[in-house]
């Protein structure tokens, strides 16, 4: 299964950019979908969850700007990313796997954001 991410890009402070995570593959249905983000010299840092049904968590300083979305008929998830800050600066992941728990068994390549001031 292959997980690609698409939609970054450069945007300002305040600005909106709307991430999509593409799996093909066999078996490319995940129960959780995840996006995770690393900037330069920083440990990666968890962004967003969405489990196959509905159920989404954010990190504490994504809450109410980003928003995880999935199109099961597509087999891709977004993540749509309002009031963009230059905090939010990183190369952003998206991961799947196919149970509750655990290690994911895919990820993807990363796609660059930069926020500038």
């Amino acid at each position: 299964v292959q997980l690609v991410e698409s939609g970054g890009g450069l945007v300002q402070t305040g600005g909106s950019l709307r991430l999509s995570c593409a799996a093909s593959g066999s078996n490319s249905s995940f129960l959780v979908m995840a996006w995770y983000r690393q900037a330069p010299g920083k440990q990666r840092e968890w962004v967003a969850t969405h489990v196959d049904g509905g159920v989404t968590n954010y990190g504490d300083s994504m809450k109410g700007r980003f928003t995880v979305s999935r199109d099961n008929t597509k087999n891709t998830v977004d993540l749509t990313m309002n009031n963009l800050k230059p905090e939010d600066t990183a190369v952003y992941y998206c991961a799947g796997r196919t149970k509750l728990w655990g290690q994911f068994d895919a990820w993807g390549q990363g796609t660059q954001v930069t926020v500038s001031s």
